[in-house]
């Protein structure tokens, strides 16, 4: 299953009334920045979803840094945009992926297949000089008919049977950067370290230049985790684990769920373990 689309594609595909664009440009550091960004250009008919506004809900004890937005919100926003279960959404950010993917994987959580990933992002679509416009849409409401995945969500509660209980059928992949996972930095969190038992594979390697790799090097990068064990992926708070579960979705591997807390969630927990 392909869950990426070029640029060259989207461009032949924007004056389709049933094609819609969604901007998730975000900077964790500003938080503001991708709304600015939006204003100043966007891909024509774009409609902008904000990280911690729409595809998140606020920060509580426990949740995450990122925790799962309201679904009736969310669900609410996608049809004043003008989704539905039908239309075909391509969702971007700047090119590196984990923004776009976050909303993409919410998309498919509410049952939505129909749903992808623009391949190099605004960058890769400015750099080849396709058209940018201040223009903000606006769009007939419509009804979203959602048909929930629960299978796409690992819980806290999952996530620590299989930590005590070592289970030889379920694996946990950590997708933060090497040095965080190790624990030898930690810019964000209050501890540093991994879930016990996790693997690491950074979530950044998935991607080069802006664009995902193809299918079969997705797979050489999972190659020693066997195609039938359920996998759960997290990293610091469910944004940048999203581009490991696209990549293992497209590499083959059918179950696959996402631990949207993430090591966040994990560590407000006073009796879990660290690594």
């Amino acid at each position: 299953m392909k869950f990426v689309k070029d640029k060259e594609w989207l461009l032949k595909s924007l004056t389709e009334s049933n094609v819609r664009v969604v901007d998730c440009r975000f900077s964790l550091a500003e938080p503001e920045k991708g709304r600015q960004e939006y204003l100043k250009g966007h891909l024509p008919s774009a409609v902008f979803f904000d990280l911690e506004k729409d595809l998140s809900n606020p920060v509580q004890v426990h949740g995450g840094r990122h925790p799962l937005p309201r679904l009736e919100e969310f669900i609410m926003k996608l049809e004043k945009e003008g989704i539905n279960e039908n239309t075909v959404v391509v969702a971007y950010d700047t090119g590196e992926g984990a923004y776009a993917a976050r909303f993409w994987w919410l998309l498919q959580y509410l049952g939505h297949e129909n749903v992808y990933v623009l391949d190099e992002g605004f960058n890769g679509w400015a750099a080849a000089n396709y058209p940018v416009t201040k223009d903000i849409p606006a769009f007939e409401k419509v009804k979203f008919h959602c048909n929930l995945k629960p299978e796409l969500l690992a819980t806290t509660e999952e996530v620590k049977e299989v930590v005590e209980k070592q289970l030889e059928n379920k694996i946990l992949i950590d997708s933060r950067e090497s040095k965080r996972y190790l624990g030898l930095e930690e810019p964000i969190d209050k501890k540093a370290g991994h879930i016990p038992g996790a693997i690491n594979k950074p979530w950044m390697e998935g991607i080069r230049g802006g664009r995902y790799k193809q299918a079969e090097e997705q797979r050489q990068r999972f190659s020693d985790i066997e195609p039938n064990m359920d996998i759960i992926v997290y990293c610091g708070s469910g944004v940048t684990a999203t581009p490991n579960y696209l990549a293992l979705k497209e590499a083959g591997f059918n179950k696959v769920k996402l631990y949207v807390g993430s090591f966040s969630d994990w560590i407000s927990y006073a009796d879990h373990k660290i690594e």
